[in-house]
């Protein structure tokens, strides 16, 4: 978030008297499993509770959306590319959105819609306030073009047409297992179901292949009856090649049918016309699209006149047509399948796009190399897009296929995998692009706030395991590149702000710190390092009174500049100086190193001794100007211990005491989470609503000792924020909760986060804040991190597994630097094993750290690869036991390591 951009609206919005109010009543009843709970220590104990507490650690199933339960209306999957633009699934297998246009929208939905409760009748909330949450955007009335999927099936003497949307089933059936969606459509009076696999290709660690603008729709038909089953598959896809502007610059939209091997399809593209404008294709949204099917089989239609009608079905002999923009132009493209009595029969679906001329801000800011998408660098048109696709379909497919089997086949909870995960999808939204000079760029949430922003991005965990190379990319030519001023500070948004913001300078060293440990070397911290010790010296400075906390007043991330010291900037600032303590000693640095280590000694020291109240980490005043300016002073702030928390994801250890630090999760419990938000909205106003009436969630602030004036003396805009529930703070304290051993507490919050995005209620894809799909918001794998007790050090060759629950039994997927796989561990009779598989990429390996569990007898430990012995040496120091290799380890995909102890 960020006063400068939007200081005044922002102000005008709270000043409306608060839009949290009340809240909407739902009709349609969704579970609340955090709903159960009174906010506040010790849990009680009866068998309600210990029954729902269950249920929150429990494997349980894939969390599916009915569409007899009337939730799919406002589902919406993104399934472009990661940085390709914004594409989405609906819960009944259509597209829409289709924000891959350039636009620069604030918002999917990007209008101010009416707030419908008895309080704030006729105020209205925008995008970057929260409307998709208070009314979320339905399919239906966001649909730019026409596309969709139908069967044609031939039964004996009967045909039947049926078209995958859900007015045309029984019941529709929507899988949420991002990045892969499974869409089965049945109705009893058919012989057959039919099921739709959409995603677009995504294989963590791999960018490139992750950021196709491309849809894929694998269409099976599988014959329950028992006869034989002639079926045409058909999908068809609008000709609107430069949506907004193509009518406007007299454009004709031109259809040309190709058959290139197995790939059969339409490519659209764009003529100019004599009376046009001859630069169209200058223009934000000039380019093409395809529709194709990869099948040797298929024949098309270029010209369909009534796609819900039996043209649809029938081959068209012309191969190509052009019509002015104005005039709606569908090609279909069908696919005939024979089906056997108990088979199936599938046909793959491309749909891609080519849309290469973004600008952010019409160019003013940005230098010209960043102009245009990184996509435009290795295709040409949204044909070439499809030939790709079809080209490497089996191992696009394949390896999408494998990372959703690898993520998913886990211990833990289907809900708790798929609500850490899901925020990933962020990047396949326009919150997050790539240029064509190959530099990551993106706005908070969509089409809102510029540039990177340091102090909301800092939270997003989930990038720098996917996608290290995306976070690297950042670190250098932005944070340390464009942003890094000679003295260290960092820009907060890159050319858009160009001063530094305290706590994103603190989250950009452990940024780099994270950045370097999910390396396979030390050629990051190697190129970088001096820049880093800037960056690291500049925290340092901000230190006035020498005592190891920052005091210098600059901007954080609720939009102000607060006075005095901060337990949570402190902290953060703390962890990141304890991150740069441990780059210099890899680096070499030992002058470095000693002066970090003492500031981080002091520090926390200090702040154990001057800003715990005894209950909870407060904020100190500045000793001259008091509490004139806004603050959180002796409230219970929700990121008051988040360097504690940052400091578990990258595996620092201890910078907060233990004790405190516990004891103030339990006051956040105890304070700031709130069963029933419309209550607290009802005496608590000023807040935006991401959280309303029977919904549970975790506000910013609260004032435990009741103090008149608890934020200030002066009234601020930003004291509306103390009011709200944010997501992406809530996943930073439930990871911290989950690191800490509060792991009821820890679920507890994220399921209320995620009853929240129910699919009853609005789009379980987007969790919002100042805007949607918003960054901050992939903190929630940084809880994954955690309830994995998951630490790595590329460079170091290192890994460690320290599971949170079923520690007797446990499996969950891990990412690296080069590679990706699954971590088992089991105990049975006094005997632990790990097993460590590879499924994608390499590991290497030279220390593997444990936890033994409870009931291991004594015994040797051994390790093999498959049938080969390994020699290790062990190290046991409590409940940690490292397992040193005699030699490094390499491991392939297919290849496991075995660890036997106690045997």
């Amino acid at each position: 978030m960020a006063q400068h951009h939007h200081k005044i609206s922002r102000r005008k919005f709270i000043n409306q008297g608060g839009l949290a109010g009340t809240g909407l009543l739902l009709s349609a009843q969704v579970p609340a499993w955090a709903g159960f709970r009174q906010p506040g220590p010790p849990l009680p104990v009866n068998d309600s509770h210990t029954k729902q507490m269950q249920a929150l650690y429990e494997r349980g199933t894939v969390t599916t959306y009915l569409k007899s339960k009337n939730e799919l209306k406002y589902i919406g999957m993104p399934v472009g590319g990661i940085n390709a633009g914004g594409l989405y699934l609906g819960g009944d297998g259509r597209l829409w959105l289709w924000d891959i246009f350039n636009l620069n929208q604030e918002g999917i939905n990007p209008v101010d819609v009416p707030w419908k409760d008895a309080v704030h009748a006729g105020k209205k909330i925008r995008s970057r306030d929260g409307g998709s949450y208070v009314a979320p955007p339905r399919a239906n009335e966001v649909r730019l073009l026409e596309q969709g999927f139908a069967v044609k099936l031939e039964l004996g003497e009967k045909t039947v047409t049926r078209f995958l949307d859900e007015r045309d089933w029984d019941e529709i059936s929507f899988e949420s297992t991002y990045p892969v969606a499974t869409i089965t459509y049945t109705d009893k009076a058919l012989p057959v179901q039919v099921v739709m696999q959409a995603y677009s290709p995504f294989i963590p660690l791999d960018v490139d292949r992750s950021g196709i603008p491309a849809s894929v729709f694998n269409i099976e038909i599988r014959n329950t009856g028992v006869r034989p089953v002639k079926a045409t598959i058909t999908g068809w896809l609008e000709n609107k090649a430069a949506p907004y502007t193509g009518p406007v610059n007299r454009l004709e939209r031109k259809s040309t049918a190709f058959h290139e091997q197995q790939l059969i399809g339409i490519d659209y593209t764009l003529e100019k016309s004599a009376f046009g404008n001859q630069q169209a294709d200058k223009s934000f949204d000039f380019g093409t699209l395809c529709v194709a099917a990869i099948n040797e089989n298929a024949v098309t239609n270029v010209d369909v006149e009534e796609p819900y009608g039996a043209a649809l079905f029938a081959a068209g002999a012309e191969q190509e047509i052009l019509k002015a923009a104005q005039q709606k132009l569908i090609g279909a493209v069908l696919s005939p399948v024979e089906v056997g009595a108990g088979q199936s029969a599938a046909v793959p679906y491309v749909i891609s796009w080519h849309s290469p001329n973004l600008v952010i801000d019409d160019g003013k800011v940005l230098p010209e190399a960043d102009r245009g998408r990184y996509y435009d660098n290795r295709f040409k048109n949204a044909r070439e897009v499809a030939g790709y696709v079809a080209a490497n379909f089996k191992e696009l497919s394949d390896l999408t296929m494998l990372w959703k089997t690898t993520w998913y086949d886990s211990s833990l909870p289907y809900w708790f995998l798929e609500r850490t995960f899901i925020n990933v999808s962020a990047l396949a939204s326009t919150t997050s692009h790539r240029f064509k000079s190959g530099r990551y760029w993106a706005w908070e949430g969509v089409g809102a706030c510029q540039g990177n922003c340091t102090h909301v991005w800092q939270y997003a965990q989930g990038t720098g395991r996917i996608f290290p190379a995306m976070e690297r990319d950042n670190r250098e030519r932005v944070d340390l590149g464009v942003s890094l001023q000679e003295n260290g500070g960092i820009w907060f948004r890159g050319e858009y702000d160009k001063r530094p913001a305290i706590d994103g300078q603190a989250g950009r060293v452990l940024g780099c710190y994270r950045e370097h440990q999910m390396s396979a070397d030390q050629g990051f911290l190697q190129r970088n390092w001096n820049k880093i010790k800037r960056a690291t010296q500049f925290i340092m400075d901000q230190d006035k009174n020498k005592d190891g906390m920052v005091d210098t007043p600059l901007e954080n991330t609720l939009d102000a500049i607060w006075d005095g010291e901060i337990a949570w900037i402190v902290g953060l600032c703390i962890a990141a100086v304890k991150a740069g303590e441990q780059m210099a000693e890899e680096a070499g640095d030992a002058a470095f190193a000693a002066v970090c280590r003492e500031y981080v000694r002091k520090g926390t020291r200090n702040m154990q001794d001057h800003l715990f109240n005894g209950e909870y980490f407060i904020h100190r005043p500045d000793p001259v100007k008091g509490r004139k300016n806004v603050g959180s002073y002796n409230t219970c702030h929700i990121d008051q211990v988040f360097g504690q928390s940052w400091a578990f994801q990258v595996g620092l250890g201890r910078v907060t005491d233990p004790q405190q630090s516990r004891s103030a999760l339990r006051s956040l419990w105890k304070y700031n989470f709130v069963k029933d938000m419309g209550r607290y909205a009802e005496t608590h106003k000023g807040g935006r609503p991401y959280a309303l009436s029977g919904e549970s969630g975790m506000v910013m602030n609260t004032n435990p000792k009741n103090e008149p004036q608890p934020y200030g003396e002066n009234a601020a805009w930003q004291m509306g924020y103390f009011h709200e529930c944010m997501s992406g703070f809530e996943h930073q304290v439930a990871s911290h909760m989950m690191a800490e051993g509060m792991t009821d507490e820890a679920l507890m919050l994220t399921r209320a986060i995620h009853d929240r995005y129910h699919a009853a209620k609005r789009n379980p894809f987007n969790e919002i804040e100042c805007s949607d799909h918003y960054g901050r918001a992939m903190a929630s794998y940084g809880t994954f991190i955690t309830a994995c007790g998951f630490e790595y050090h590329g460079p170091r060759g290192y890994i460690r597994f320290a599971p949170k629950w079923d520690k007797e039994n446990f499996k969950g997927p891990f990412t690296a630097a080069e590679g990706w796989g699954t971590y088992t561990q089991k105990t049975e009779k006094g005997t632990q094993t790990i097993t460590v598989d590879i499924k994608y990429g390499v590991l290497q390996l030279n220390q593997l750290s444990l936890e033994k569990t409870a009931g291991l007898r004594k015994g040797k430990v051994s390790a093999a690869v498959g049938e080969r012995q390994i020699a290790v040496k062990t190290v046991a120091k409590g409940a940690e036991l490292r397992i040193l290799f005699t030699g490094p380890l390499r491991l392939q995909p297919g290849e496991s390591l075995t660890i036997v102890m106690g045997a």
